[in-house]
């Protein structure tokens, strides 16, 4: 690999100029375009009689493809644009610009997915047979269910419309909220007020006094505020309740299912292995507590460091060890990550300004994905450096295919990047040594319990909270006793104290464009670990066998995904339980360095 490597991502290749791009107006006013054109052709559309008249619906079918692909293009860059310029006011505008693209080209949607719903069973099952069509009957036979199990579509395209400044608009004011809020904390003999990002940064300080003292501060924090939080997710789980209920479905856990593409059984299944779990989970989290000289745990302490790992990789040796690592486990896999390198697909950069966190975008016209990180050298940052590139090469595999059949779930999204991480975090834990290696396999073991422990506790809040919403409005203390419930039941009662307030200070229960922000990420925890453990036990030929696998994740159920290429069925606890040994099998080494 050639080095030294740039820490700053190539946008100009994509739209130059920045946020002033004179070709990104232009190709958003093409869209903006085109989007028109879509709803001219949809006005004539005329359900299919005959074989020939679906051919006549192909233009609208291409239409279709090139507005979400522009969208899709278009939101991805911008996204870029504030990330890297918290301050870039122009990019802000042209993310609102790009939000309306997407819900007039969902309302196009919505009368597209009238026509099939309405075209007759013989004739659908002629269009599905289709030479051109077969690839892509998958998709369009969920999109003829969807419609079959929604509103009238005038209706539907309604509610998407009342959705921008009403449920988005909720979501939106809980933005407002945080975006407000000052925590304050000591800091050198002085009060300084935080913002929420500052503050939830020094929950996870090694002095557990620092913790403690800040903890205390942000629970008093959100307290001042439950009454607006609470206001706004009564107002979230409301719409949603009434939407379903208009449509006539009495299950909260639907339309994420589906979403999901996945089976209510499949998700008992797998909450069933982890319990069966948490009994070791618990010996970790109690040598834990006697590691830091606690009798019990508190919230603030499950994610305490233990120790905290001294090594600073520079950036260009850890491109060569995930590229090295990479390749043990696939050459095209270890080739993609080179050229993202290479190319300056990668914001890594150190700076002020940027957003915190790290996403992979796909840039589905230009075939294409940039990752965002702040790089700074530490083992847990060339983990995520390596998951965001198996976010990557996910898209990558697929660029290939049919557009639609590249749109994968949240659950299955992980699943490339959580092996990717794998991967590399078992490397560098393999050249570790002493309390090194303690600090890093404690390290890799916390994201097992946060996938176990607290979304599980996340998943039992919200499911209790939208049955009790059914009844009525859920006041904010009554919220703050089903959330502290449902941590001591997740955490299977090992919790000293507990974080009542965690349904307010969690941006990912008032995330409007994905229900249950929460399940899915366990999922896409536990399937990959199952792979991972699959790759170990059959290494020959598995990488083509896992290219195809991620190939598939846009055009199947995770169940059918699962039979085809593991052999093994999602709905028993076999595959959950050889999953779950990833972990059990680090805490076994984690007990046995520390007893």
């Amino acid at each position: 690999m050639k080095t030294p490597l740039k820490q700053t991502w190539d946008l100009e290749s994509i739209f130059s100029g920045g946020s002033s791009s004179a070709s990104f107006h232009a190709f958003l006013e093409e869209m903006e375009s085109k989007v028109q054109q879509l709803q001219s052709q949809l006005k004539a559309a005329k359900v299919p009689q005959t074989v020939l008249d679906t051919e006549r619906l192909d233009s609208v079918l291409n239409s279709i493809q090139e507005l979400f692909n522009g969208a899709s293009q278009a939101g991805s860059f911008v996204s870029c644009l504030t990330a890297q310029n918290q301050h870039d006011k122009l990019a802000v505008q042209l993310g609102a610009r790009v939000n309306t693209l997407y819900a007039q080209g969902k309302s196009a949607l919505v009368s597209f997915q009238n026509l099939l719903a309405q075209t007759s069973e013989d004739i659908w099952q002629k269009w599905m047979e289709r030479e051109s069509i077969q690839p892509i009957s998958f998709v369009l036979t969920e999109y003829r269910n969807e419609a079959r199990e929604k509103m009238a579509p005038e209706l539907e395209s309604l509610a998407l419309d009342l959705a921008v400044d009403g449920y988005h608009g909720w979501g939106d004011f809980y933005d407002t909220i945080v975006k407000n809020m000052t925590i304050p904390v000591p800091e050198n003999g002085e009060i300084v007020n935080l913002s929420v990002g500052q503050a939830a940064n020094k929950l996870d300080e090694a002095d557990r006094s620092v913790r403690k003292d800040v903890f205390a501060r942000w629970e008093e924090a959100w307290t001042q505020v439950e009454d607006y939080c609470a206001d706004t997710l009564n107002h979230l789980a409301g719409f949603r309740l009434k939407l379903y209920e208009k449509r006539g479905w009495t299950d909260v856990l639907k339309e994420p299912l589906e979403i999901s593409r996945m089976s209510a059984q499949t998700l008992d299944t797998m909450w069933q292995v982890i319990n069966e779990t948490k009994p070791i989970v618990v010996q970790y989290l109690e040598r834990k507590a006697k590691l830091l000289g606690l009798e019990k745990l508190s919230w603030h302490d499950v994610e305490a460091p233990l120790g905290t790992s001294t090594t600073k990789i520079p950036y260009d040796d850890a491109a060569v060890t995930i590229v090295e690592q990479f390749g043990k486990f696939s050459s095209r896999m270890a080739d993609f990550a080179q050229m993202a390198f290479e190319k300056s697909w990668i914001e890594a950069e150190d700076r002020p300004g940027k957003r915190p966190g790290g996403f992979c975008t796909s840039l589905r016209l230009s075939k294409e994905t940039r990752i965002f990180m702040t790089y700074a050298g530490s083992p847990s940052n060339v983990s995520t450096l390596a998951h965001e590139l198996g976010h990557g090469y996910h898209q990558h595999v697929m660029n290939e295919l049919h557009p639609l059949n590249q749109n994968y779930a949240m659950n299955v999204a992980e699943t490339a990047s959580t092996l990717a991480e794998l991967i590399v975090s078992d490397a560098l834990l393999e050249a570790a040594e002493g309390q090194e290696k303690v600090a890093l396999l404690e390290d890799k073991i916390q994201r097992g319990v946060a996938f176990f422990m607290n979304i599980h506790a996340r998943f039992l809040f919200e499911t209790r909270f939208y049955e009790l919403r059914k009844k009525g409005v859920v006041g904010a203390q009554q919220l703050s006793e089903l959330m502290e419930q449902a941590q001591r039941e997740a955490f299977s009662g090992i919790l000293d104290e507990a974080h009542p307030h965690f349904w307010a200070s969690k941006l990912h229960f008032y995330i409007t464009n994905t229900p249950f922000y929460n399940f899915p990420y366990t999922f896409g925890y536990m399937f990959s670990a199952g792979i991972y453990a699959f790759a170990k036990e059959n290494p020959d030929g598995f990488a083509d066998q896992y290219d195809a696998l991620l190939r598939d994740t846009g055009r199947m159920t995770v169940e059918e995904l699962a039979s085809k290429h593991l052999g093994t069925d999602l709905t028993q606890a076999d595959f959950w339980r050889n999953a779950a040994q990833v972990t059990v099998q680090d805490i076994e080494q984690f007990l046995q360095m520390t007893k």
